[in-house]
């Protein structure tokens, strides 16, 4: 699948979409926006797409914003420039609450929405080269509508200094914070993000959705009576059906389950 600025590859369950502006270092505008969120709707759907990989053609990951683009909506009134930041926060929400794996192949840089993109996927995965920053307050600006997912990566008290300092973050110190899972050489990049994805497609596919729809549950509440309730709930649910019943019938005659084959 093609879009205008993006493209879609599709091998052995796994789904990897290139943001396709290379010469601008996939800067996001309102047609790379809107091309990320057909994609992503397109691969909600899709059953042969197993796990799903973010990744940049060129020599980055994504810069963010195209300043061009940010320009001329600042030049517009607030409705019109609601509704434009409004498209732009949906599509991140589409890409965290995909209900399938999703992992970051980061290089290059990742900027203020591109560290956005980076912290709403399941897994981040970045070369040694990869450089983080959340500059926007140098710009006059904030970073609203990433904040959920870079907050949720490395937490309020890292996200206080970084979204003020605009600091540029290196791929270690990303992976310090915990907004990076792992960080390899670059040429060892694509190799480790296929062994991450092959693990993930051993995992059944609504028992993934569900495992990721917990996490998001359970984050940030209290261990009480509703929650311990609830993932009983959930586990009950689980047991009960086929996907355990497969799981745990192919463990006891030592053979894969039916969605790993």
């Amino acid at each position: 699948m093609t879009h205008a600025t993006v493209e879609i590859e599709q091998a052995g369950g796994v789904a990897t979409i290139w943001m396709n502006r290379p010469e601008l270092h996939n800067a996001f505008n309102p047609q790379l926006i809107d091309d990320l969120t057909t994609a992503f709707l397109e691969l909600s759907g899709d059953p042969a797409a197993r796990v799903v990989v973010l990744a940049g053609r060129g020599k980055s990951f994504s810069s963010g914003a195209d300043l061009n683009w940010m320009k001329e909506a600042g030049e517009q009134d607030f409705d019109a420039n609601f509704a434009d930041a409004h498209r732009l926060a949906e599509m991140l929400r589409l890409l965290a609450d995909l209900p399938k794996p999703t992992i970051a192949r980061v290089h290059g840089a990742a900027l203020g929405g591109g560290m956005g993109l980076a912290a709403a996927c399941d897994i981040c995965i970045a070369a040694d080269n990869a450089s983080f920053t959340i500059s926007e307050v140098r710009f006059g600006l904030i970073p609203a509508t990433i904040s959920p997912y870079v907050v949720r990566a490395v937490g309020a008290r890292q996200a206080l200094r970084y979204f003020q300092t605009g600091e540029r973050i290196t791929a270690h110190r990303a992976r310090e914070l915990g907004l990076v899972h792992e960080t390899v050489e670059i040429e060892h990049l694509d190799d480790k993000v296929a062994k991450i994805a092959h693990s993930l497609s051993k995992g059944a596919p609504r028992a993934l959705a569900a495992a990721k729809a917990l996490v998001d549950y359970v984050d940030g509440r209290p261990i009480r009576e509703k929650l311990v309730e609830e993932t009983a709930r959930r586990i009950a649910l689980a047991r009960a059906g086929d996907e355990a019943r497969e799981g745990l019938a192919a463990f006891a005659e030592k053979r894969p389950p039916g969605w790993s084959r």
